[in-house]
């Protein structure tokens, strides 16, 4: 029997707990008490956060943190995904590009199969919700096509560098976000001129106590590195992100060997998982693949190899340098998920990625592979000052891009539409 649109569309994302409690050690008493007194007002507040994708991407990684947080300080938080089809991901992945500045063409057949799912999500979606929360294109037309939206707040967050987007993609997109109450963006170069809507800048934080960011003793990263084929006793360079142009990942192929000039045993880690709204990964994947066909120090490596957030977290802390050659970056969160390791960066400079990375203090920020080159032979050729960039980049983090300031950012924007 077929199933009902309205049924087939409700994904409910089921999450761990966590408590804010055990915080305390890292965020300190002051940021606890904070949070705690921001969410007195506000319990028993319903909000709903809206997702493309559960998995494999840094927006679900957020969520998978924040809304148990949320749930702990007494906000009844729920995060459900918009689901979509191949041809759906294939139009929105083509929007995020156009609105990260690739021009784009928008067909009547692509504008219906997005208007598609969006109404068949909002048929879906219950009516008790305060507030709700949707991020980044894909769900963006799901308040448009509401029958009725009630009394709930709605905000439109936006996770990427749309600075200078296609004039074609944000005509497009506009319509849709102007209908919400509030959009918030990373960073306020961001927001585009012509937006009409109340507009909040809020950054993204990492979780220091998750798989992926929580402390590992040195051993385990040695031998979780050398299950996945990498010689610990000999340099690695490490790129983790999505198999996406924007992150240039053959750029980094093209760093490597030049920097293999000067030291021959360097080994390179590309990582990256393949997210369900990111039909994209699997061509560049590929292209990888033909690029260093017969390279044995060069390693490429997924989820889908089993290379999760444990593993991420030991390449980072056994990595002698990473890299994020971005070209263009919403934030670029991996810089503070490498930094909280100590590890020296260097990284492109991109969008929300110089916020987060002192350029000579945490690591180095670079353009081209000449000067990304120059930057990591430097730093591998000096490890004690390599070693100092970690550890001032680690303070960096724990100053500013913790998941509790965020969710102190997320609470004062809930009691702002309460």
């Amino acid at each position: 029997m077929a199933q009902h649109p309205s049924r087939r569309a409700t994904q409910r994302v089921e999450l761990k707990r966590k408590t804010l409690e055990a915080y305390r050690d890292v965020a300190g008493d002051d940021a606890v008490a904070e949070i705690r007194d921001l969410a007195s007002g506000l319990r028993g507040m319903r909000v709903l956060e809206v997702s493309s994708t559960a998995t494999g991407g840094g927006v679900a990684e957020l969520l998978a943190s924040q809304v148990p947080l949320l749930r702990d300080v007494g906000i009844d938080a729920q995060w459900s995904v918009i689901p979509g089809d191949q041809r759906f991901f294939a139009f929105t992945k083509a929007l995020h590009n156009g609105l990260q500045g690739r021009p784009i063409t928008i067909s009547d057949a692509d504008r219906e199969e997005y208007l598609r799912h969006n109404a068949d999500y909002a048929r879906s979606l219950a009516d008790h919700w305060d507030v709700v929360i949707v991020h980044d294109p894909q769900p963006a037309a799901t308040r448009s096509l509401l029958a009725d939206a009630g009394s709930a707040r709605w905000v439109w967050r936006c996770h990427i560098d749309s600075s200078a987007p296609d004039p074609v993609a944000w005509d497009f997109l506009r319509p849709f976000v102007e209908s919400y109450d509030r959009a918030v963006f990373t960073l306020g170069e961001f927001v585009p001129a012509d937006l009409r809507v109340p507009v909040r800048l809020i950054q993204p934080a990492i979780d220091p106590l998750s798989s992926k960011n929580r402390e590992l003793p040195g051993y385990l990263s040695r031998a979780t590195a050398a299950e996945l084929g990498i010689d610990v006793a000999r340099p690695l360079l490490l790129q983790v992100s999505r198999f996406d142009p924007w992150k240039d990942p053959l750029g980094v192929v093209d760093v490597w060997r030049r920097v293999r000039e000067d030291v021959p045993s360097l080994q390179l880690a590309l990582v990256g998982a393949m997210a369900g709204d990111d039909p994209e990964a699997w061509g560049i994947y590929r292209e990888l693949e033909d690029r260093v066909r017969g390279e044995r120090d060069c390693l490429l490596l997924t989820n889908q190899m089993g290379v999760n957030a444990h593993e991420v977290n030991a390449l980072q802390r056994v990595a002698d340098v990473a890299v994020q050659k971005s070209t263009r970056e919403g934030f670029g969160l991996v810089v503070s998920e490498t930094l909280w390791k100590g590890t020296a960066m260097v990284a492109g400079r991109a969008g929300g990625i110089p916020v987060q990375l002192e350029d000579g203090r945490c690591g180095h920020l670079a353009t081209g592979v000449a000067e990304f080159s120059a930057r990591v032979v430097s730093l591998l050729e000096h490890p004690a000052r390599a070693r100092e960039m970690g550890v001032e980049g680690h303070r960096r983090v724990r100053e500013r891009f913790l998941i509790t300031r965020l969710l102190r950012d997320e609470l004062r924007l809930l009691s702002e539409l309460r």
